[in-house]
């Protein structure tokens, strides 16, 4: 089997190198090929961060292993991490965070064992990265959280969770704040939930979950979450275990898959034979399960547990006063012990090496994901719109435009309402969000709504409109805080 390999920027070429040369000696059956990606060819001028062979190869195989890269600062293009991950619909990322005898943080001190697995939705919320100026003092982001979406996500981790045995599985979200996008992400998560009756299921509100993370995370077994908060909550892991040095990553998608270290590229100490394989060797470790080598992983993974319970170590972690070895050495002291399992952690695993994974089948077109259809109608409008004049004075230029099907809801700024009632201590920025409702919730046609923004675009400066829908009869739209 081919696995196509971009090998990273800063010390990600040797820490794949010492990888390889581990999955070499253990006699895998695969082919590694080369891709080009990373800072250099966003050099060459290519502002995907990939070449279009590189692109194509990947598309071909459907596993790529990858080491850390840089994104250029500065030069206004997205992450090659982000883009990678999203341009291929690797929904899933799974990142595994478990003590390692050797690696001395807090909690193996204290004798707590920590075994927890999070799964990050990773393909929507901000990470869309869709930002605008409504004013020259207003940013803007916005975040998706769709339905196929999360249920996709979801089902992944649930499935994940019966596979390992999982006792448990958490969703952590903010669905106390965003009731909409969060509340979404939330009620999809119990709708999969009823799927598993063989495994606990709870939600934790995400601020809390880290706490409780830190303070009891044997509470804890697989955990759930929209993008950012999953990106955030699975550094905060990866400090219960040591770093992200020892933090493995699989992004899965039903066609293709990437597997690598989160790591940065740490450029100071590029080429100097310093930097630990760790993370990359558990994430190649994770791809050789996904693929069917489940008794190669398992062999390897051995010899890895027990090469650090022998006390070998990089330089970034170890027993003060204990010399550290090289990269390289630190890759030859696990292949010394291809063979042997650790005697303190339990050893792991594996069925009989069988290749399941097939190439993904060439599309002809974007697939495209819907639920079933709900009755969907208008029932007004907010209109963002920039202003430096008092909310009062915007609600009397608004009354002046529209046309009697409508009426004035509510003034907000920043989220919080500042008319019909509202503070004087509210401090106000030079952008307002209006609320415009159609006279008894009316469903009222597209035209008919773009028709009074052309009524109010007379008077004011409108930054943005979006549309107030209900679905089958429920309001799709959140209030204002005051409200």
């Amino acid at each position: 089997m081919k696995i196509a390999v971009a090998k990273g920027d800063g010390i990600g070429p040797e820490i794949m190198d010492a990888v390889l040369r581990i999955f070499g000696a253990a006699n895998l059956p695969l082919e590694f090929v080369p891709v080009d990606m990373g800072k250099y060819i966003y050099d060459q001028g290519f502002s995907t961060g990939m070449t279009p062979e590189a692109k194509a190869t990947i598309e071909s195989l459907g596993i790529l292993f990858k080491g850390p890269m840089e994104t250029p600062k500065g030069k206004g293009v997205k992450s090659i991490n982000v883009t990678a991950r999203k341009v291929w619909n690797t929904y899933a990322n799974k990142r595994v965070f478990r003590s390692l005898n050797g690696v001395e943080t807090v909690f193996s001190k204290a004798g707590i064992p920590i075994d927890i697995t999070i799964v990050r939705e990773n393909i929507e919320d901000t990470y869309g990265g869709i930002e605008h100026m409504l004013t020259h003092d207003v940013a803007l982001c916005r975040r998706f959280i769709t339905r196929p979406g999360s249920l996709q996500v979801h089902r992944y981790a649930f499935e994940m969770a019966r596979k390992k045995n999982a006792r448990k599985i958490t969703c952590g979200h903010k669905a106390n704040i965003m009731k909409i996008t969060d509340g979404l992400f939330l009620e999809t998560f119990y709708e999969v939930a009823k799927d598993y009756p063989d495994l606990v299921a709870n939600d934790v509100i995400v601020d809390d979950l880290a706490m409780k993370l830190v303070a009891k995370p044997g509470e804890f077994d697989v955990v759930v979450l929209p993008n950012l908060q999953g990106d955030i909550i699975s550094d905060l892991c990866a400090g219960l275990v040591g770093g992200l040095g020892f933090a493995p990553s699989a992004n899965i998608g039903d066609n293709i898959s990437i597997f690598e270290a989160v790591h940065g590229t740490a450029p100071d100490i590029a080429g100097q034979q310093k930097a630990n394989p760790t993370a990359l060797l558990m994430s190649g470790i994770m791809m050789l399960r996904h693929i069917g080598l489940t008794e190669s992983a398992a062999k390897i993974e051995n010899a890895m547990l027990t090469t650090l319970e022998e006390g070998a170590h990089t330089a970034d972690f170890g027993k003060p006063g204990t010399p550290a070895l090289n990269t390289q050495q630190y890759a030859d002291a696990i292949i010394a012990n291809l063979g042997k399992k650790p005697s303190i952690t339990t050893p792991s695993t594996g069925a009989a090496d069988h290749i399941t994974f097939t190439a993904p089948r060439p599309l002809s077109e974007n697939p495209i994901k819907e639920s079933p259809a709900q009755k969907g109608e208008i029932v007004g409008a907010d209109f963002f719109v920039e202003s430096n004049q008092q909310a009062v004075k915007v609600a009397e230029a608004f009354n002046r435009t529209i046309s009697g099907a409508f009426e004035l809801q509510l003034i907000s700024n920043r989220g919080t309402q500042v008319w019909p009632t509202g503070s004087v201590f509210t401090e106000c920025m030079n952008q307002y969000r209006v609320r415009v409702i159609s006279k008894n919730d009316a469903p009222v046609s597209q035209q008919a709504m773009l028709q009074e923004v052309m009524n109010v675009a007379a008077e004011l400066k409108i930054c943005s409109v979006e549309m107030l829908m209900t679905y089958d009869g429920k309001k799709a739209f959140s209030l204002a805080q005051g409200q």
